[in-house]
């Protein structure tokens, strides 16, 4: 976004669903990222299908949170961090990018991880399998289009439907699933713990700053608001279904025969579904999903980052903008992801963080759904403002969500 304060009209598609359709969709594939892959792994490797009923209870929880940044965006034409700075000011602007900068950071960390164990898998060095996939990002984003950007995304992250395959394959038993997915195991601080994770695997800081962003970015004008939810519907099923086979996946095999086996990385989950799906399923075809995962939640992470920082800071930022026009925007993209890919190529015991960030993004849910609704209530027009039942609603839901999510990560800390 440059710096504009109003949402530019554009020329109506005959197919307007088509026309607004991606925001949603790339920001729910890419919160199916590795770190959430392995968490999902790991819940169904320790607990069965104990954990698979929360998959299903966190997509209205995550279609409630990014509807919410959906309205923002369209109804004021701004970024969050923008909207936080204007309505609250900049300290507060600032608190709420350094939260994005560390959940950002933490994602980059897993996503390259997870393309150096794809790439570990077939004997390719960690050093050329993250460069190529920097490489790969940083073109993606010097294309100068937000619509080619998000194309690529969208592309990427549909490799990630190969996980219902893997799912199929495990042969799962129904019985089993639906009695354990309803006996939950809440007096036990390890399962609290895989709680929070999950949770902090479902609504992390960067999908709010991005989606907001992209909306804004896209030029989408009211008009649009109703097909803007569907696409951001659509993408919590989705993303929630992915990892609900994910965990079904590894309970139906590794977790039937050794539950007390630890899942921290790309390799160890596909070593250890070789023996019940075969090597062809358990390297080719996981790793395909998990490198679309990765690749997915590194633009979207990235980019969100050099969204966010832009909008407190004041600096251009725009995908429709050149290089030479934002030089801080691309920048700051650039560099996160160079960080990110030398860091991971550097140091390679960096595996033990895909749980830990997603437990660390469940710890800043307080701030994050704070300052979200709090937006929705005061810098909305007043027609589509947050009220009434729906701001009961959805203040309960964050409420129990964040709750259970500090709560969960606090425990299985050993805090408490």
């Amino acid at each position: 976004m440059s710096e504009t304060t109003t949402a530019p009209v554009r020329r109506r598609s005959r197919l307007p669903f088509l026309a607004v359709f991606g925001p949603g969709l790339v920001v729910m594939l890419a919160d199916t990222d590795v770190g959430s892959v392995i968490t999902a792994a790991q819940s169904g490797v320790a607990w069965g299908y104990r954990l698979l009923l929360l998959q299903f209870i966190l997509m209205p929880i995550l279609y409630v949170v990014q509807e919410l940044t959906v309205r923002l965006g369209i109804f004021t034409g701004k970024g969050h961090g923008e909207l936080i700075r204007e309505t609250f000011g900049a300290s507060w602007a600032w608190l709420s990018a350094a939260g994005l900068t560390v959940a950002a950071i933490g994602a980059l960390l897993t996503e390259f991880s997870g393309v150096a164990g794809v790439g570990e898998l077939y004997g390719v060095p960690r050093g050329v399998s993250v460069g190529l996939a920097a490489i790969f990002l940083l073109i993606i984003a010097l294309t100068g289009s937000y619509r080619r950007v998000e194309r690529i995304a969208i592309a990427l992250g549909l490799f990630e439907f190969v996980f219902f395959a893997i799912a199929y394959l495990a042969h799962p038993s129904l019985h089993e699933m639906a009695a354990q997915a309803l006996n939950p195991a809440l007096g036990n601080a390890n399962y609290l713990y895989l709680v929070a994770a999950n949770i902090g695997a479902v609504i992390m800081p960067w999908m709010i700053f991005y989606q907001q962003s992209a909306v804004a970015d896209k030029k989408l004008i009211p008009a649009d608001f109703r097909y803007a939810r569907w696409d951001t519907a659509i993408g919590a099923v989705v993303t929630q279904l992915v990892m609900a086979a994910v965990l079904v996946a590894a309970a139906a095999t590794i977790g039937a025969k050794n539950h007390q086996a630890s899942l921290n990385s790309v390799g160890d989950i596909a070593h250890a579904l070789t023996p019940f799906l075969g090597k062809t399923v358990g390297n080719l075809v996981f790793g395909i999903g998990v490198l679309g995962a990765a690749l997915i939640a590194a633009i979207v992470a990235s980019l969100a980052l050099a969204w966010g920082l832009g909008e407190v800071a004041g600096y251009r930022r725009s995908l429709e903008d050149h290089p030479l026009q934002a030089k801080w925007f691309y920048g700051v993209y650039a560099f996160c992801l160079i960080a990110g890919a030398l860091l991971v190529a550097l140091v390679p015991n960096l595996v033990f963080l895909n749980i830990a960030v997603e437990v660390m993004n469940a710890l800043l849910l307080p701030l994050v759904l704070g300052f979200l609704i709090a937006l929705a209530v005061r810098a909305l027009p007043a027609h589509i403002r947050l009220r009434g039942w729906y701001l009961w609603l959805t203040l309960f839901l964050a409420t129990l969500t964040a709750g259970l999510g500090v709560y969960g990560g606090i425990s299985g800390a050993g805090i408490f």
